[in-house]
């Protein structure tokens, strides 16, 4: 069985920052590439940002140069850096991560970004 395990939502002022992570475990054989994805309400799921096993990184335009995404391989640890935050980034972030050669959806964490 693997899980992922977000943390580290919540509200922040417009221009405020958060640190997303999600940790994966269970019976690892093969971990590939994880993401961060976000629902706002009433629209589609979207991809934030994702990143390979080996470090390359792709962002969505609207986060470019406020996000970052890292990933720590030996604790299985995807994390998502947010700065400068905006009233549109108010979603439920979800981590996606390939694992075993399937995809897993973490259980999604709110962050609510004030004006």
């Amino acid at each position: 069985q693997v899980q992922l395990v977000e943390s580290g939502g919540g509200l922040v002022q417009a221009g405020g920052s958060l640190r997303l992570s999600c940790v994966t475990s269970g019976r690892i054989f093969s971990i590939g590439v994880g993401g961060w994805y976000r629902q706002a309400p009433g629209k589609q799921r979207e991809l934030v940002a994702n990143i390979s096993y080996g470090g390359t990184t792709n962002y969505a335009d609207s986060v470019k140069g406020r996000f970052t995404i890292s990933r720590d391989n030996a604790k299985n640890t995807v994390s998502l850096q947010m700065n400068s935050l905006k009233p549109e980034d108010t979603a439920v972030y979800y981590c996606n991560v390939l694992v075993n050669w399937s995809h897993y959806w973490g259980q999604g964490t709110q962050v609510t970004v004030s004006s």
